[in-house]
This record gives structure tokens, sequence and C-alpha cells, in this order.
């Protein structure tokens, strides 16, 4: 995890970061279930670590780096409720913890509509939220495509969200044809082997259908 230090300068946001994500990590850790193979508590980490990677070639920095990191912190906060809809129920969730560390209520709705941000299919608007869409499904344009689309691929099966691989390659197919980044950084870095990995269902899909 990369530690990042945050200058806040004269922000109205005062609060303890650190403090805030080991809370929240033992939260997760305590009540998410154990079939979010792919939604679980590294998913949450790894959302925050690109979060922070995308953010700094995007010149973010200050106080809407910290609103970034804590939207992060929050976004699948809402499985520990339920899982279709998860997004709304987070950001509900996050409302209530914010305002225990006495975040203000402008800075409450930006970091919800980041959360709101990371709903499929995605519609960012601002920077921020585009930022934090490309973190959460960064994984599309990497080498780690296929391992981290296994632990997705286990989630839904044991949530009984579908049976099949062949079903689980042609939803892939589709994700990844509709998908696209939204961010710079991530278009010009991740958008080429994103195509590969397509590539790479598609055969799948002609060798076994």
């Amino acid at each position: 995890m990369i530690k990042q230090p945050i200058n806040l300068g004269n922000s109205k946001i005062k609060m303890d970061y650190n403090k805030m994500e080991r809370f929240i990590f033992q939260i997760l850790k305590k009540n998410l279930n154990s079939n979010l193979h792919y939604h679980g508590l590294h998913h949450t980490k790894e959302v925050i670590e690109n979060a922070l990677i995308i953010a700094s070639k995007e010149n973010i920095c200050n106080e809407d780096l910290l609103l970034l990191k804590l939207a992060a912190l929050l976004h699948d906060i809402g499985f520990i409720e339920i899982y279709d809809g998860h997004e709304e129920a987070g950001c509900k969730m996050a409302k209530e913890i914010l305002q225990d560390y006495s975040i203000d209520n402008e800075s409450i709705e930006k970091i919800c509509g980041m959360i709101m941000a990371t709903k499929i299919p995605q519609n960012p608007k601002t920077q921020l939220e585009k930022i934090i869409a490309d973190a959460d499904l960064l994984y599309l344009g990497t080498e780690n495509f296929n391992k981290i689309g296994l632990t997705l691929f286990n989630e839904l099966l044991e949530t009984k969200k579908l049976k099949y691989e062949t079903e689980w390659n042609k939803i892939q197919v589709s994700f990844l044809k509709n998908h696209h980044y939204h961010t710079d950084y991530c278009k010009n870095n991740y958008s080429q082997k994103k195509a590969e990995n397509l590539e790479g269902v598609l055969a799948w899909l002609k060798e076994n259908t």
C-alpha cells in the first residue's frame, strides 16, 4: 500500500486519515462475507493504491486527494448490507461514518458522488469520479486480468449470479467491449492491454463453444 503524504494546507477537513483507514479495514475484515472473492478487503486496498497512482498522473493533490482516498476506502462498504445496490447502501453508510469524523456536507456529497461513479455502467462526471471509476476496474487492462477475473467468476458462482464458465466469458466479452477508461493516463497506458485481454477471451470462446 502506498502511504502518500497529504498536505491539506488550509483545508476545512481536519482528520486523521490513517486512523480512519484502520477503522474501516477492521469493519470490512470482520463483516464482509467470505464468498466475496473479488470484492473483499484486498480489492478495497487495491483501489486505494490504484487511485493514488492515477491521481499522481492526473495532478490531483491536497484536499481533493484526501476526498479521493476516502471514497476509495468506502466505495464497497455497502457490501456489508447488500450485494445488488451496494453503492447506494455504501453512500448511506459513508455519510454516517463521515459525519462522525466531522466531515462537512459538501465534501460528503463529493465522496458519495465518487462511490456512485463505480456503479456499472459507469458514468463519472467530475475528474475525481473518473479517477475512482478507472481505479476500480484498472485490472481490465493489466497482466492480472485473468487472475483477478477468476476471483470475480468464483464470487459470481458462489452468489449464484451465474453457473458456467462459458456464460462468464460471454459476459466478459460484452463488458470489455462496452467499457472504456475515463482518465487520459488510463486511456494511454491500459487500453492496449485491455484490447489484448478481450482477444484472449474471444479466443477461449472460439475454442470452447
